[in-house]
């Protein structure tokens, strides 16, 4: 109708023109030869104005134009959020794919900021593999909470054997690790300006607190640091909190923070799922974190079945990394002790004796074994369903986790909480938190091997003194009672390192009945 107006309006102008020219050429022409040279000049004029009259006209008419073809691109691109309801004039097919429901999705409701008087602010900075920063990081969470304090977004280890470059948010999602706690502890991502500054120049005080310390140590030491400086930075926080004796509210927040807060990122997550659900299609499967890696051995020193020229390497790693204290192992004895990992050969032993399934899929939770394909062909041919996420994925899949060894970790982690049964080969940090989170989950088969007793019984069978029936009903009845199911956690007072980990049986979270408890 705009339009309509617009022509009848244009149409008058253009008539009235009209008329004023004839009128003007009547007017010269009355005038007589003296203003015929003034005649011409105002013919001139009145060209130039129609031309400036027809090319504003026509520059509006292409302006017009492209703010409808803009406006129509905006409503296909914003129109589910920004023009609910506007019908296309251009497109039959884009009105009717607006008019299909969206599944509704409820607004996540978050918990309710806590409000309390903040004491001033706490930096950590987290060391070691994926596992052992998981664990240090639900501590200082707790930590900070119990001294009102705000927490930044802790840093992870980039200097460790594995130098992996990772951030925080590159293996978990921060946005859910801070709004999922807001209602106990306020984190930030960063420090406020003023303060970070004031750390850039280097003007912070820095520490590593006490190993297997009370949390009346963090309010008698560390609180009245952070009041007078403000911000105090923990520069190490592996197992700085202890196993036992903390108050319930501390205990339960730990396994918040473990079990619903630490949350990996949506890539991780989602590779994690496809991973499992490429070993369901194919039945049962074992997960199996065997540390047999080379890092591993040359730090424990155990170099059982390795060959003379791989005895010297790993000796030569060990003494290149000057803050593994131990130099001169003796590896047969530290593994009668049973202080060392499981040689795949060892293991494979060991899941016959406890009949596992030879049809069961095995995925290898690791790194590279060491010694490859020679070390692992003893347990391939006992289970020839070997399985890694190498070889489930396509390269491109891991393509962005190369050279980011917590990341991997990350998505091993999920793999290993999902399986039917769960065996740890060393119970290092992994086998640790993995054993506790299955806990968590409804007592998952997990099987605690006891290594001590194992490479006796191996020893034995190895050297003829044990039948197969003998040796397979002693690894049976050893492991009767080492299935994950519940027990109380073993307390050895001022030994906090020989009792049992908090996050291996985080038994306050799990509330079993007394009697399902076993002392074992």
């Amino acid at each position: 109708m705009c339009r309509i107006e617009r022509k009848s309006c244009e149409h008058k102008e253009e008539e009235e023109q009209e008329k004023r020219e004839r009128k003007i050429e009547m007017g010269l022409k009355a005038m007589g030869g003296v203003g015929e040279s003034r005649a011409e000049k105002l013919k001139n004029s009145m060209s130039r104005s129609r031309m400036k009259l027809w090319l504003i006209r026509a520059t509006t008419s292409v302006l017009l134009w492209t703010c409808v073809v803009q406006l129509t691109a905006l409503g296909d691109m914003w129109g589910p959020r920004v023009l609910k309801g506007w019908p296309s004039c251009f497109s039959q097919e884009s009105s009717v794919h607006n008019a299909v429901s969206v599944p509704f999705v409820p607004p996540r409701i978050l918990p309710p900021k806590r409000v309390y008087k903040n004491n001033g602010y706490l930096m950590v900075s987290c060391n070691g593999g994926l596992n052992q920063m998981r664990a240090a990081i639900c501590d200082m969470v707790a930590i900070a909470r119990y001294l009102n304090v705000t927490l930044i977004v802790p840093e992870l280890d980039k200097t460790s054997f594995w130098a992996d470059p990772s951030e925080f948010q590159d293996i978990f999602d921060v946005d859910h690790f801070i709004t999922s706690l807001r209602d106990e502890v306020r984190i930030l991502k960063e420090l406020p300006p003023r303060l970070k500054r004031r750390v850039e120049l280097g003007r912070i005080y820095s520490m590593p607190p006490i190993s297997w310390s009370d949390i009346s140590y963090y309010h008698d030491q560390i609180l009245p640091l952070i009041q007078k400086y403000k911000v105090v930075h923990l520069n190490r926080t592996d197992s700085r909190l202890a196993n036992n004796g903390q108050p319930l509210e501390i205990q339960k927040l730990r396994c918040r923070v473990n079990f619903s807060a630490l949350r990996f990122t949506s890539q991780i997550e989602e590779l994690g799922r496809r991973v499992i659900k490429l070993l369901r299609q194919n039945g049962p499967f074992v997960v199996l974190h065997l540390r047999y890696e080379m890092d591993m051995l040359a730090f424990s020193g155990c170099t059982q079945g390795c060959n003379n020229e791989e005895v010297e390497e790993l000796t030569r790693m060990r003494y290149a990394y000057p803050w593994w204290k131990e130099k001169i192992i003796n590896s047969d004895l530290k593994r009668k002790d049973g202080l060392c990992p499981f040689t795949p050969e060892e293991t494979a032993l060991t899941l016959r004796a406890l009949d596992i399934d030879p049809s069961f899929q095995i995925y290898i939770a690791a790194g590279e074994i060491y010694g490859g394909e020679r070390r692992m062909a003893s347990l391939a041919k006992a289970y020839p369903k070997l399985v890694r996420k190498e070889t489930l994925l396509q390269p491109s899949d891991l393509r962005f986790f190369q050279n980011h060894s917590s990341q991997m970790a990350a998505l091993d982690y999920l793999v290993s909480l999902e399986s039917d049964i769960f065996v740890p080969t060393y119970d290092g940090n992994m086998a640790k938190v993995v054993e506790g989170h299955r806990r968590f989950l409804g007592f998952k088969k997990t099987i605690l091997l006891d290594r001590k007793r194992l490479v006796n019984l191996i020893d034995q069978y190895d050297n003829g003194s044990q039948s197969w029936d003998e040796f397979s009903s002693a690894v049976k009845e050893t492991h009767a009672y080492r299935m994950g199911r519940p027990t109380r956690r073993l307390v050895i007072p001022d030994r906090p390192k020989e009792e049992d980990y908090f996050y291996a049986n985080p038994e306050e979270c799990l509330l079993p009945s007394d009697e399902s408890l076993s002392s074992t």
